[in-house]
Order: structure tokens, then C-alpha cells, then sequence
């Protein structure tokens, strides 16, 4: 397909640009068009871009690294661009959606805030879609996520579901009867800095106590180096594998060594899913759904994460043995749910580019029309004068 590269030169005026797919996403979601669209997944340390088709299956996938958040937002929409462009050479895209590590408003067209670019009430949306012909959906990656797992994973079936994000901090989604509840300004589902411990770990919120300085992947980093830095003993496996540099030290290589026996590797996980069990009792409390998906990296540790998880929350929710509880369970989308969602999404406003596109033609046609009949009436007309 070369319509990206024949038209990207012309710049806004032959982009489209769509405003908010509305509150009747269930429904529209069962008629959208089954064509592939793309979905972008934004993240502190990536940029991954896929084609994805109705059944949520994907079809291609690139990736490269975030740009550095010093540069200018421009730098990361060039990046967006041209992992979109390379997609459209192989591929016959009619949408793309884009899941941002970061506030999304709720007319879903600027990021209000990215904690990790150098995004600050950026229009994310129009500056993307002026450089393309294809219409853009921006949304929250936590959002996008969400919806791919309702859709297609952990969470069908499911009519009240809230999606928890466990990566470098927390992020998270509602999605109430088939719709995601972004809340008047767009920026719901942001849990991660509910506070559990006043005056406790300082956040980059701002604030102190913040619920992911618990139960994240900086969470778990942080306890890991605070104790091999100590030179504790009981971090003594821990220091040999990384050859003592504490810096080494990361999620992923915390959880191998969970699996492999690692006594304070297998504390450390079970600490991060004890407060994970705290925050979801909280959020049962509030908002009462029927099941809690939890995704992000650091769900990769399973049940040594999950486990812990569930006692927790079955210790702290009110009202417990007196009410039913939601059930928790692992996102099966893994690290493309966010993509796969912004992709899905990004169908329903490919459906209604559609529709304008095709009003636009039936408009077009009655036009020739008329003129065609204007014109055969001025030909006859001056044909009969000629006759006289």
C-alpha cells in the first residue's frame, strides 16, 4: 500500500481527524468494519507498532526504542510515523490507534501528561493525523490494554472488569457493560497513586505512599538493590549472578532466580503481591466489579506474584465471607495487549471514516449528476436555438 507515502507530503488538509468514538463502544465494537488497522503501544523504553486484524490476531509487528525524553515531542511522532509507514507498505491500513504511557483527555486528542516524554498537553492526535490519511485514535495505554483483554483474552465474558498494569509503576482501566469509564477529564483509572502509606516512599508523582512504591516493578527493583547494597546475606546469590554491580539488577532477573528457589527473590515477589492484594480490596470496595485482570511485566512472575495477591485481598476485603468475590486473573495478551487494543479501537473510528468517506461519495455522485442534467439541459437548449 502506498497511500501513506503518495499523501503524507500533503499535509492537514487531506487528514482526518475523528473526535471520540462516544459511549457506545459495546455495541459498535460487533459491527465495525473487519479490515486491519494498526495499533502503537507507547511505553517509557519502546515504541511497538503492529497490524492488527478484527479477530485480534496480529498480523506484523516492529519495534524500536523511545526516543529520549529529553528530545521534543516531535521526535517520538516522527518515530510513530515511520514504524506506521514501513506497516503501510506491506499492509492495507485503514486506522491506527495509539495506547500512550501517560493522561489522555477525555476528548482523546491530547496527552495532558507522560511522565516518561516530553509530552505536556500535547496533540498527540491532530499532529499524527495531519501526516497521515488514515483517521488516529489516542487513548491510555492502560485503557487500550484493558479493552484487548476483554475482547479477546482474560476478561470476555466479563461485564464489570478492572485491568491493573504492573510495570515500572502501576496504571489501570474500567470497563463497566462493555465501556471504558475514563471519568470527566479522561484521566480515571489511575491507581497506581492511590495512597496506602501516609508519609511513606516519595513518588514522582509528587506524593508520598503512593500505592506503585509498593507493588510495581521499581518497587520490587528498589528492595532487591536496597538489600544487596547492604551487603545482606540473604542477597548473596543475587550479588554473584550480577558479579556485584547492584546496578545490574532487574525485574526479570528477580523473578528467573524466584523460579529457581531463590529464598529472598520468592520474599520479594510475595511482598509486592501482598500489597498488590491490599490495593485490589480497596478497589472491590470502591468500584465492585466481577474481575480483576493483572497484566504489565511483573505479572510475568504468575502465581508467585498472583498467589500472594489473592490471600491478600481475601485478608482485606470488606465485608469478606459476607459477599462474593471478584475473581483475579493473569492477562493472557502478555506485552502486545496494549497494541492489540489501540488496534481494536482504532476499528471503530475506521468504521465511521468510512461511512464519511462513502457520504462523501454519495454526495459526490448526486453533484455529477445534477451537473451532468444541467448540462445535457444547456446542450439541448442550445441545439434547439441552432435548429430556429
Amino acid at each position: 500500500m502506498s497511500t501513506y507515502r503518495d499523501f503524507a507530503h500533503r499535509g492537514s488538509a487531506r487528514a482526518t481527524v475523528l473526535k471520540t468514538v462516544g459511549t457506545k463502544e459495546r455495541r459498535s465494537h460487533l459491527s465495525a468494519p473487519r479490515v486491519p488497522t494498526v495499533g502503537i503501544d507507547i511505553g517509557g523504553t519502546k515504541v511497538m507498532a503492529g497490524v492488527v486484524d478484527a479477530d485480534g490476531n496480529i498480523l506484523e509487528k516492529v519495534r524500536t526504542e523511545t526516543p529520549d525524553k529529553s528530545k521534543s515531542p516531535k521526535v517520538v511522532e516522527d518515530t510513530i510515523v515511520e514504524l506506521v509507514l514501513d506497516l503501510s507498505d506491506r499492509h492495507d491500513v485503514h486506522a491506527v490507534g495509539i495506547g500512550a504511557a501517560g493522561w489522555v483527555d477525555a476528548d482523546r486528542s491530547k496527552v495532558l501528561f507522560a511522565p516518561h516524554l516530553a509530552w505536556r498537553d500535547e496533540p498527540l492526535r491532530d499532529a499524527i493525523a495531519s501526516r497521515l490519511v488514515v483517521p488516529v485514535m489516542v487513548d491510555n495505554d492502560a485503557n487500550t490494554a484493558a479493552w484487548a483483554e476483554w475482547r479477546f483474552g482474560a476478561g470476555r465474558g466479563e461485564d464489570h472488569l478492572v485491568m491493573i498494569t504492573l510495570g515500572t509503576g502501576i496504571g489501570g482501566a474500567i470497563l463497566e457493560d462493555g465501556q471504558v469509564k475514563r471519568g470527566k477529564y479522561g484521566v480515571a483509572g489511575e491507581f497506581g497513586h492511590m495512597q496506602v502509606v501516609p508519609s511513606g516512599h516519595r513518588c514522582p508523582c509528587g506524593n508520598r505512599g503512593c500505592w506503585e512504591q509498593y507493588s510495581s516493578g521499581n518497587a520490587l527493583v528498589r528492595e532487591a538493590r536496597e538489600l544487596a547494597a547492604a551487603d545482606s546475606p540473604v542477597a548473596h546469590y543475587l550479588l554473584d549472578r550480577v558479579k556485584g554491580n547492584v546496578s545490574d539488577i532487574t525485574g526479570p532477573l528477580i523473578t528467573e532466580l524466584a523460579r529457581e528457589g531463590d529464598a529472598m527473590c520468592i520474599e520479594l515477589l510475595q511482598d509486592i503481591g501482598q500489597w498488590l492484594g491490599v490495593g485490589i480490596a480497596n478497589l472491590a470496595a470502591a468500584l465492585d466489579p466481577s474481575c480483576f485482570v493483572i497484566g504489565g511485566g511483573v505479572s510475568a512472575a504468575d502465581d508467585l506474584l498472583i498467589n500472594p495477591a489473592r490471600d491478600a485481598f481475601k485478608r482485606h476485603l470488606t465485608g469478606r465471607g459476607y459477599r462474593p468475590e471478584a475473581k483475579i486473573a493473569k492477562a493472557q495478551l502478555g506485552p502486545e495487549a496494549g497494541m492489540v487494543g489501540a488496534a481494536d479501537l482504532a476499528r471503530l473510528v475506521a468504521r465511521r471514516f468510512r461511512r464519511a468517506n462513502r457520504r462523501r461519495v454519495e454526495r459526490y455522485e448526486r453533484y455529477a449528476q445534477i451537473y451532468d442534467q444541467a448540462a445535457s439541459t444547456i446542450r439541448n437548449t442550445r441545439s434547439t436555438r441552432t435548429v430556429d
